[in-house]
């Protein structure tokens, strides 16, 4: 069975998360093949401050600018 884990900025809405984990559920079952229902995934969400780019928060480089 395979297993989906995406790790994304909070933030979206519920309405946004269905319709990601719907079309990955397509696009993986395309692509694998077999049972869609037997497709797993899990929506990660970490804050501003969690994410890090280049050694800075997410949060320090918005605040820059």
């Amino acid at each position: 069975m395979p297993f989906i884990q995406m790790t994304m900025l909070a933030g979206r809405s519920v309405d946004t998360k269905r319709e990601l984990i719907s079309k990955l559920n397509a696009a993986a079952a395309e692509v694998l093949g077999g049972d869609p229902a037997r497709i797993r995934i899990a929506l990660v969400e970490v804050t501003g401050d969690d994410w890090g780019i280049g050694g800075e928060t997410f949060n320090d480089l918005q605040a820059k600018g």
